[in-house]
């Protein structure tokens, strides 16, 4: 039961980390960025690529991967979206396609084999209540925290996080008071493909680099977002936990194959029982109009 309790805390916030900023993007822009997989993996391939053929220090080579994220992002939304914003389905199928686009252009690159592994930043562990955890996922877990107490005060305390809440809350009374909505989209998209790189360069370290990965990490972002509502920071977090509990409850007593099952049948229960997820309101919004 220890192993339960602390091995599900650990997944419980590389989820929330994992979807943080998938939510982000929708939260402000309502665009449901499903270039997120392709964006993560990206950034890993080109940390490793800075820090293995570049000879750049590791952790410059993972600022660098953060900072190219967060600039394809906004590029992203500048040369694409834009042209399509408010189509939903024309938002989709080109971030969909995107997404596609970076992952099997990495495939072609030649990420196809199990040498782009990143180091941990940390090596070696400790024990936590009996339970042995080494110190990549004892840093994801404070760094995930701190991103989340970190996307709360930049919403709430600064001028470019009030402005995000204006937009997300009310487009139009934003307009009326001189706030440009395709600039916060646009940012909102480069805050959100930057956090999937943060993420990236955190949780990849526990693995390998495989494009695989990469369609993994949209279900999972995709699933967390479903259950605790796309918008809400607050539904985010405690998704997280109730999947990152389920999760390791299923691979530890049941198999590890039910960790993806797990994320399905969630999805398929919240969108019969509630639709906008447990801390959502858009869906509720619509039905009342």
């Amino acid at each position: 039961m220890g192993a339960v309790l602390v091995y599900g805390l650990i997944n419980s916030v590389i989820l929330a980390l994992t979807a943080i900023g998938f939510s982000l993007t929708f939260g402000i822009s309502g665009v449901a960025n499903l270039a997120h997989g392709g964006l993560y993996i990206l950034a890993g391939y080109l940390t490793w690529q800075l820090f293995i053929h570049l000879g750049l220090p590791y952790a410059l080579a993972a600022v660098l991967a953060v900072i190219i994220c967060g600039v394809i992002g906004a590029l992203i939304y500048r040369l694409v979206l834009l042209r399509v914003r408010g189509l939903m389905l024309s938002e989709v199928i080109a971030t969909f396609g995107l997404g596609i686009a970076i992952l099997e252009a990495l495939r072609w690159a030649g990420l196809i084999s199990y040498k782009y592994k990143l180091p941990a930043f940390i090596k070696g562990g400790l024990q936590i209540g009996g339970v042995a955890v080494d110190y990549q996922r004892f840093l994801a877990v404070i760094i995930g925290l701190l991103l989340v107490a970190g996307l709360w005060f930049f919403t709430h305390r600064t001028k470019i996080g009030l402005a995000f809440r204006g937009i997300a809350q009310n487009e139009r009374t934003a307009l009326a008071y001189g706030i440009e909505s395709d600039q916060a989209a646009m940012l909102s998209v480069a805050f959100g493909s930057a956090l999937a790189a943060v993420a990236a360069i955190i949780i990849l370290p526990l693995g390998v680099t495989t494009v695989d990965i990469g369609y993994e990490i949209l279900i999972i972002a995709f699933a967390v977002g479903i259950v605790g509502g796309l918008e809400s920071t607050l539904g985010i977090v405690v998704a997280a936990f109730l999947l990152g509990y389920s999760q390791t409850f299923a691979a530890m007593y049941i198999g590890t194959h039910w960790i993806m099952i797990v994320n399905l049948i969630a999805i398929v229960l919240v969108l019969i029982i509630k639709p906008s997820g447990l801390f959502g309101k858009f869906k509720e919004l619509e039905e009342r109009v």
